[in-house]
């Protein structure tokens, strides 16, 4: 029987959409976390992952336009108590970059407990979320990055600010790949990036959202809230191509009209470099930072959305948060998150 898949309805939920991707160095390994389903956007729907997707790491070698490395996790439906079974697929070299290819099973187990493999291991289940930003901010960048206009924050007073994610959760996968995995091992330059992928009718596979760098869709399609735009489906070799002047030109006007840069265009077209493709960067063993001094992986701590909105305004823009703010929502060993 068809489930009908192929609708626009279908993927219309928050199983499927990307909240966060973090990458950073762990206890002699390299932990990917990707969240989905956040309380806050109001699409939430249980159970945590949708028993018809693929949820997906993509790992890109040494400034390789193609990933060489995909670790594939997938779920069953949710059993009376809420548990769902899930799977860890493994796909390497050219099957790494394709829908097609199954891979190899890695790890079988259940959400809310920790399924271990050879160099891996894996946690999946509803987190509180430790993400934070005061989105009234967020609002007066939006507004001055999608009317071309300068940024005021003239009635924006960091000293007051409340961070919107605090008491939301969301659903987190946990991945830790040890030190002694061939690809992975320090000094390894990798680019990371995060897709779902849902099940159509016909058989294949179609992508519904994905990740890399923080903030991209709240700062540069803060109206895809259904996530029907281009940017959800195409690859991030194609992103330089397909959206790299529309980023340039979008920031150049607002840093123009604000006045924070004597060359608008060119500040304008470095920061579209910056950004694409649309993976987050990190070299292997390596102190992990979203900073303004680098940005290498990035951790549950960093205050990305202060780096993202600076970056792109060419000013300083103060969140008026802390790290501390969500400091009892993280934890220093596996699975890093704190289960809701």
């Amino acid at each position: 029987m068809s489930h009908h898949l192929d609708t626009p309805l279908a993927a219309q939920t928050g199983q499927l959409f990307l909240d966060d991707l973090y990458v950073f160095d762990g206890d002699l390994s390299t932990v990917l976390i990707m969240t989905v389903n956040s309380t806050i956007t109001g699409a939430y729907a249980k159970p945590d992952f949708h028993p018809e997707a693929r949820y997906e790491f993509r790992v890109h070698l040494d400034g390789a336009d193609f990933e060489d490395l995909t670790y594939r996790v997938a779920f069953g439906a949710a059993d009376s108590d809420g548990r769902q079974a899930l799977r860890l697929n493994g796909l390497w070299g050219p099957a790494a970059r394709g829908d097609d290819a199954v891979g190899e099973t890695v790890i079988e187990g259940h959400t809310g407990e920790t399924a271990t493999g050879p160099n891996v291991r894996l946690w999946a289940g509803r987190v509180w979320d430790s993400f934070y930003i005061d989105l009234s901010l967020l609002g007066l960048v939006n507004a001055a990055v999608d009317g071309g206009g300068a940024l005021d924050l003239a009635h924006w007073n960091p000293d007051k600010a409340q961070n919107s994610f605090a008491n939301s959760t969301v659903a987190a996968i946990v991945l830790e790949i040890s030190h002694d995995h061939a690809q992975l091992s320090p000094g390894a330059r990798i680019g990371v990036w995060a897709a779902t992928k849902l099940a159509t009718d016909s058989g294949g596979w179609r992508q519904i959202n994905r990740a890399g760098h923080p903030m991209m869709w709240p700062i540069f399609w803060p109206d895809d809230t259904h996530f029907t735009g281009k940017a959800n489906t195409r690859h991030p070799s194609d992103d330089v191509a397909e959206a790299g002047k529309a980023i340039a030109d979008a920031i150049a006007a607002t840093v123009a009209a604000t006045g924070t840069s004597a060359d608008p265009r060119g500040y304008g077209e470095t920061v579209a470099r910056e950004l694409f493709p649309d993976v987050l960067s990190y070299v292997v063993g390596t102190p992990t930072t979203y900073g303004f001094a680098a940005r290498n992986g990035r951790t549950l701590a960093d205050n990305a959305p202060e780096v993202m909105l600076s970056l792109v305004v060419d000013t300083a823009v103060p969140s008026g948060l802390r790290p501390d703010v969500a400091a009892h929502l993280r934890g220093d060993r596996f699975p890093y998150v704190m289960p809701a």
